[in-house]
């Protein structure tokens, strides 16, 4: 082995200094490229929590508005069943109040037929009665009447009409 006077002179140590020069470079250079890595890194890191935070914030409010949606929907549809229920009771109620109505119409056009029926059968029995009166009436006065007594009952008849007309 070679000794050299000085040691700058020694090969060895130029490619030692060369080497420390090289890699405090390299390390200088590499050591700013790592950490403005790490610093973009951990800057998209708070991004993405800061978009997450925020997303997190619109899923709590869309899930309170659907809850207060659901709440309105849920009184809407009792609301609606109670209108609904109220007004199935009013139709119930008239269609009974009709049904009476027409069952008391009927009843009653049952009973003016009955009257009508029965008005109509004494009509033909008094119209049966006169005539078998007024056949007997004859009969009776073609026997027992003469002239004279035609003549008293006819004057008695025509004294009487001014009465009779006036109590019609």
């Amino acid at each position: 082995m070679h000794h050299y006077e000085h040691f700058w002179l020694n090969p060895v140590f130029w490619v030692a200094v060369s080497f420390v020069i090289f890699v405090a470079l390299l390390g200088r250079t590499m050591w700013k490229k790592l950490a403005a890595m790490l610093d973009a890194r951990g800057a998209q890191i708070r991004n993405d929590l800061d978009e997450a935070a925020r997303l997190r914030a619109e899923a709590e409010t869309m899930l309170r508005q659907a809850e207060a949606d659901r709440k309105a929907a849920i009184a809407e549809a009792e609301q609606t069943l109670a209108k609904a229920k109220a007004e199935a009771e009013r139709v119930a109620a008239a269609t009974a109040a009709e049904a009476e109505a027409a069952a008391k119409r009927r009843e009653r056009m049952a009973m003016d037929r009955i009257h009508a029926a029965e008005a109509g059968a004494l009509a033909e029995v008094r119209n049966a009665a006169a005539d078998i009166a007024a056949a007997a009436a004859r009969t009776v006065i073609a026997e027992k009447l003469d002239a004279k007594a035609d003549a008293a009952l006819i004057d008695k008849a025509v004294s009487d009409l001014p009465r009779a007309l006036r109590a019609a």
